[in-house]
């Protein structure tokens, strides 16, 4: 049998996207291998010109824009979308899990006592929508006010960018402080960031921001380096490789959406503070953050601030909402989430590394705080499918 030929219209120009291919290349390496067709292409380009004469048996595509759309439907072929923009709604589509990454943003800013929010988003954008929307009504759940700015439509000129530039700048001037915002992706976070540079707010002392993409380049290109939402675009790639195999074999498949969640935050400098006046707090809370998975106790706190226990524990879960053995706990867990999730690595690694002495202390309190065994939280590692 001839090798089935696939056509990938996904460009190269993003971190995402370049997720997306390697997730497709490492179902390739596991699997049947495909003969690849991927031009050179930026995002929402025109349809290569060799696809109207092109013979294949299927198409990964990040379908972007209604020209593009009528093209591929021309084509009759098993079709996956992995674009949150829709444009041929008939198909099954992978994609990332806003809300979750909404709830993950809101958790990171709140952590760090944070009780003023914003979004920082692009409404030309699908999931910079859905990402608001998400975020807004966990803001408002929990109490706390949520200011949003939305970018305008820029023809590309640089009087055009500066204009979009003031009206981001003016907006950031005016937000209540401290503030944390979640951006919709890390180029509107960048922007933010300069925002606050052109007008001397202080990062993240008055203005803490958290992008999404975890584009690992401009990250530490951003001044000070942008902490990230992690997206997990290696699987979503994968599980649309897969997905297109399965199509491609004959199989039925339902035009549903395939929602994969977010790895974690990478946190770097911009969002690397606890929004609270009490400094003896603020060192114990970051000594807990950087220590926790080196097996520490609240011994070891205690050597770091000038305070009796029954004061730091008083005074900690005032702050954070934990008292200080639960946000141990808690960072543990979450570690072992990530590395549950993210890796192959066996139980007993991911207990050294997450700071448990033994395999059984990590899987008795896994599963006091999930409800599941580690084993059990790593077999639900299965994407979701939601209408």
């Amino acid at each position: 049998m001839s090798r089935r030929s696939v056509a990938l219209l996904i460009e190269t120009s993003n971190a995402y996207a370049r997720g997306l291919l390697q997730g497709i290349v490492a179902y390739q390496r596991e699997h049947e291998s495909w003969s690849i067709s991927l031009p050179e292409q930026e995002r929402a380009a025109r349809p290569p010109a060799w696809l109207k004469n092109w013979r294949g048996d299927g198409i990964i595509a990040r379908i972007e824009t209604q020209e593009m759309a009528q093209a591929l439907r021309r084509k009759r072929l098993p079709l996956v979308d992995v674009s949150a923009a829709r444009h041929v709604p008939g198909i099954p589509w992978v994609e990332t899990d806003d809300a979750e990454v909404a709830k993950l943003g809101f958790e990171h800013l709140s952590e760090r006592g944070f009780r003023s929010f914003a979004f920082c988003g692009d409404p030309s954008f699908k999931w910079s929508r859905w990402r608001e929307d998400y975020f807004v009504k966990l803001v408002g759940d929990a109490g706390h006010p949520c200011t949003v700015f939305s970018a305008s439509p820029s023809d590309g000129s640089h009087s055009s960018w500066r204009a979009e530039q003031q009206r981001l700048s003016d907006w950031i001037a005016q937000a209540p402080k401290p503030v944390g915002v979640l951006a919709c992706y890390d180029i509107m976070a960048q922007r933010l960031l300069d925002a606050c540079r052109d007008i001397n707010i202080e990062v993240p002392d008055e203005v803490a921001v958290l992008g999404i993409d975890n584009d690992q380049l401009l990250c530490d290109l951003s001044t000070p380096p942008l902490s990230s939402i992690q997206l997990d675009a290696h699987r979503t790639g994968y599980e649309a490789a897969a997905l297109l195999d399965r199509m491609m074999g004959g199989h039925r498949t339902e035009a549903v959406p395939y929602l994969i969640p977010p790895l974690g935050v990478a946190t770097r400098k911009s969002t690397d503070i606890l929004a609270i006046d009490d400094p003896d707090i603020v060192a114990a809370w970051r000594f807990v953050r950087e220590n926790a998975c080196r097996g520490i106790n609240v011994q070891d706190i205690l050597r770091q601030v000038p305070l009796s226990r029954r004061a730091l524990e008083t005074r900690f879960q005032k702050v954070v909402g934990r008292t200080p053995h639960q946000e141990i706990m808690r960072i543990k867990i979450k570690r072992v989430e990530e590395l549950l999730l993210g890796t192959d690595m066996t139980l007993t690694e991911i207990a050294a590394t997450a700071g448990f002495a033994h395999v059984e202390y990590l899987s008795v309190a896994f599963k006091k705080a999930t409800g599941m065994t580690p084993r059990e939280f790593r077999r639900t590692d299965e994407p979701p499918t939601k209408l």
